[in-house]
């Protein structure tokens, strides 16, 4: 079955057909310049990792905490073009923010999570408390 897009009007309008129906309401909309950052959840016997893919932003421009559980990764940057010519000056600034929250389990070690930055990924290792991480399998003798 093939999903079906219906207009809100009866009869698509004029500009809808050349502009597209949000034509203008994308314009104006603030929101359509922000990005979040992906993020990749790896999980294996030792640890949790989260690898965010930033590039762009060096590692200063990144603030991690954790609180009550929370892990908490956030960035502001802000870069400023200035084009001074002869007879006129242009000034451009450029805000870009984000923040990634994750709730940890209770299985992980906080005091013992650690981050590096890389080529435009950040990569933050949670490790696991001991007695959270998988046992080997082991026979049980019959008496």
């Amino acid at each position: 079955m093939i999903p079906m897009l219906r207009n809100k009007r009866f009869l698509p309008s004029f500009e809808d057909e050349i502009f597209g129906k949000d034509f203008l309401a994308d314009f104006f909309d603030n929101t359509a310049n922000k990005s979040i950052p992906e993020v990749n959840v790896i999980e294996n016997a030792e640890e949790f990792r989260i690898d965010v893919a930033a590039p762009g932003l060096a590692k200063e421009d990144f603030k991690i905490d954790v609180h009550n559980n929370v892990l908490m990764i956030s960035s502001e940057k802000e870069t400023k073009n200035l084009d001074e010519k002869e007879k006129y000056v242009r000034r451009e600034f450029s805000y870009s923010s984000f923040q990634r929250t994750f709730s940890l389990p209770e299985s992980v070690n906080q005091d013992k999570i650690v981050a590096k930055h890389k080529d435009g990924i950040l990569s933050i290792s949670i490790p696991k408390r001991d007695e959270a991480k998988e046992k080997p399998k082991r026979e049980i003798k019959i008496s």
